[in-house]
């Protein structure tokens, strides 16, 4: 099975990915990053794995590369969506922090909003 990389045309920081991330698609979602995260200053990027069938230590290291060009500058990285396989092995690994997967994108607006309340309400 190969690896579908859609990039949100809206939102650019948004990636759903379908099929298989493994050593051999993994080259295409580092190639779609490598234009994501050129010219760096990304506040956030969230991965859609909702159609991630399957996942292995390479795409792993597509989401840690992810985090590491974010992260450092104050920004986030986020995984919505996984597949029940798929969220089994990023638990196991660790590769996002549980705090950075969740189960849907309703989920995700609703973190984002409390984080942007207490911004405002100095927390």
């Amino acid at each position: 099975m190969s690896l579908k990389i859609f990039v949100d045309s809206s939102d650019p920081s948004t990636i759903a990915l379908a099929g298989r991330l493994d050593s051999t698609t993994a080259p295409e979602l580092d190639a779609v990053l490598d234009r994501a995260l050129r010219g760096g200053g990304k506040a956030r990027m969230v991965f859609d794995l909702s159609q991630l069938e399957y996942i292995s230590s390479a795409g792993i290291r597509c989401l840690i590369r992810a985090r590491k060009a974010i992260e450092p500058g104050g920004g986030k990285v986020a995984v919505v969506n996984p597949q029940p396989a798929v969220r089994k092995v990023l638990d196991i690994v660790k590769a996002i922090p549980h705090g950075g997967i969740f189960k849907d994108t309703a989920e995700l607006d609703e973190y984002l909003d409390a984080m942007q309340k207490k911004v405002r309400d100095g927390e």
